[in-house]
């Protein structure tokens, strides 16, 4: 997964640099550099990813229950 940037006319180095970095972390650039640092047993992988899935589906129910305007315990 390559990311381009493009410095646009009249804009500083350091905000094109911003506006990588912020592509780059929405790209998952970083976590999966950070993930490939030390090997993973699959066991703990597995626990992990599990623990992921559970986050979503959790903050998900609870977004639509912010919506229907029940409450949150």
């Amino acid at each position: 997964m390559a990311i381009k940037v493009q410095v646009r006319a009249n804009e500083s180095l350091e905000a094109a640099l911003r506006r990588f970095k912020r592509q780059c972390n929405f790209g998952g650039i970083f976590r999966l550099a950070k993930a490939y640092t030390w090997h993973e047993k699959r066991s703990d992988a597995r626990r992990r990813e599990r623990r992921e899935r559970l986050r979503t589906i959790l903050k998900a129910t609870r977004k639509s229950q912010r919506r229907a305007g029940g409450r949150v315990r």
